[in-house]
């Protein structure tokens, strides 16, 4: 068994590229032979995995010390930071800080402050252990001086004005508008007052009944 390529050429001139599964066999004393299967749909390392198999199959052991030359390693974390990111694109917080380097630096903020709360030293290796740059598009990276730096433009960005970010109860009435949701049909008891042990206690020794 064993596998070759065909290449033919077609009255056009267009040529074509075949990767065939075959086998020999005897028929009448003449060695013959037949194609298995058509393996030209298969990727190219898939092709190569199945060469690296016949080559070995009389002792497919040999195929286990492949993974020794491999070296595997962890990559970048982006679970995290891909989440919160959108979650900020949600709340319409990228849209407020704007594009540029700097913006995206005080998203970084924002986000390793959600992950995981720390100095801006510990934001930088955070960052290091994270695919920040991929998911933020900061191709040159930055470091714990950056992030200082970016605190003051934060404090000067819009000439003392407030950074416009949507709150969350804005985003929920939305939601809620789109779902044509009024919300005291969502929430009927939320104007219900909330007693505390203390306060109950009291009203009791006061001889108010408790209906």
């Amino acid at each position: 068994m064993y596998i070759i390529e065909v290449v033919s050429t077609s009255k056009s001139g267009k040529t074509y590229r075949s990767i065939l599964l075959r086998e020999s066999y005897r028929k009448g004393g003449q060695v013959k032979n037949r194609t298995l299967v058509n393996l030209s749909k298969c990727k190219p390392e898939e092709v190569a995995a199945i060469k690296l198999a016949l080559k070995h199959k009389n002792n497919l052991a040999v195929l286990e010390s492949v993974s020794d030359c491999v070296e595997l390693f962890e990559g970048p974390s982006i679970g995290a930071i891909f989440v919160v990111y959108q979650i900020a694109k949600r709340l319409g917080i990228d849209k407020a800080l704007g594009r540029s380097f700097d913006a995206k630096l005080a998203l970084w903020q924002v986000i390793a402050r959600v992950i995981e709360q720390g100095s801006r030293l510990s934001a930088v290796r955070l960052a290091q252990r994270h695919a920040t740059c991929d998911v933020l598009d900061l191709p040159r990276g930055f470091d714990e001086n950056d992030l200082y730096e970016n605190l003051k433009w934060l404090s000067n960005n819009g000439q003392g004005e407030s950074l416009r970010i949507p709150t969350p109860r804005e985003q929920s009435q939305q939601l809620l508008d789109a779902l044509q949701v009024q919300l005291p049909d969502v929430l009927s008891h939320a104007k219900v007052p909330i007693v505390t042990r203390k306060k109950l206690t009291q009203s009791r020794k006061g001889g108010n009944k408790q209906a």
